[in-house]
């Protein structure tokens, strides 16, 4: 089975006429690798990351897999939320018995059919439309993505605004297109699956090629976020100082950006907060601990 086919979750590759083409830059690939690789040597080694990933992943699964979704609880749904950075900020109105009914609705909509991956661009419209279109509600489009991804990681790959976003032409395959003048172009690729599933599959090839041979979906995800976190770190941490303060190690944007940050250390506090602005304790630290 090839490459393609095995991300695609089923044994098939989506038609040739669909597949998207990304003009990518190996250089910048294999920097943002390197990086990758020495920052993670500080925390135990890019295999406790994996781990950590692997994790969330299973959280997710736990809690709104198999039909669970129509009975998640408020805290459920913040557990997740704590490892959800984009979303964490700006979720807090919708944290309570009321918004927790119109989430729940929306998520059992999104699982509904996921299996056909054909369907994905217009279920995650639909979850979008379920709530205001508006700036302070553009964490929907990663709530979508992350449930998704966490619930079915082998079906859908990583879909964050922050991996591409085609309104803003911002996201992480902005940073890794190759071009001599890529800040004053406009990318022309849609920010649809079949990009999202595009650039997994390149990634998976280029890490394959550099000796990753186990957990290639996992590294691949790592690699996606220290490609941002590169950029960000680069805008000396001004560029959504909203979402990802300044840091103050190597890989804290990459742990931010995939929300491995959400417990804080030595703490059952969480970087979730109320719409009282009270820190979201998790009961349970020792997902990231």
């Amino acid at each position: 089975m090839g490459v393609a086919a095995w991300l695609n979750g089923k044994g098939t590759a989506a038609p040739e006429s669909a597949r998207p083409v990304l003009d990518l830059s190996g250089p910048t690939l294999s920097t943002a690798f390197k990086t990758l690789a020495q920052g993670c040597e500080e925390l135990g080694g890019i295999e406790r990351y994996v781990e950590a990933l692997k994790l969330k992943s299973e959280l997710f699964k736990d809690t709104l897999d198999d039909g669970k979704t129509g009975a998640l609880t408020l805290d459920g749904l913040m557990s997740l939320c704590t490892f959800m950075a984009t979303v964490r900020r700006r979720i807090a109105p919708y944290l309570d018995p009321k918004g927790l009914v119109g989430i729940r609705a929306a998520i059992e909509h999104l699982l509904d059919g996921s299996g056909d991956t054909t369907t994905t661009d217009r279920r995650v419209a639909a979850f979008c439309k379920a709530f205001p279109n508006d700036k302070d509600h553009r964490f929907v489009r990663d709530l979508a993505a992350e449930v998704l991804h966490n619930v079915d990681p082998e079906r859908y790959p990583l879909m964050n605004r922050w991996v591409w976003d085609a309104n803003t032409n911002t996201g992480a395959i902005r940073e890794i297109w190759f071009g001599d003048n890529v800040d004053h172009m406009t990318i022309p690729v849609a920010d649809d699956y079949a990009t999202y599933l595009m650039l997994r599959e390149e990634l998976a090839q280029f890490l394959t090629q550099n000796g990753v041979f186990r957990d290639v979906l996992w590294y691949g995800d790592l690699l996606t976020a220290q490609v941002y976190a590169n950029y960000i770190a680069a805008q000396g941490g001004t560029y959504l100082r909203a979402d990802f303060t300044s840091a103050e190690d190597t890989m804290l944007h990459t742990r931010r950006i995939l929300g491995l940050d959400g417990v804080k250390p030595h703490s059952a506090r969480t970087r979730l907060k109320a719409i009282d602005g009270e820190a979201f304790v998790l009961d349970d630290t020792k997902l990231l601990s």
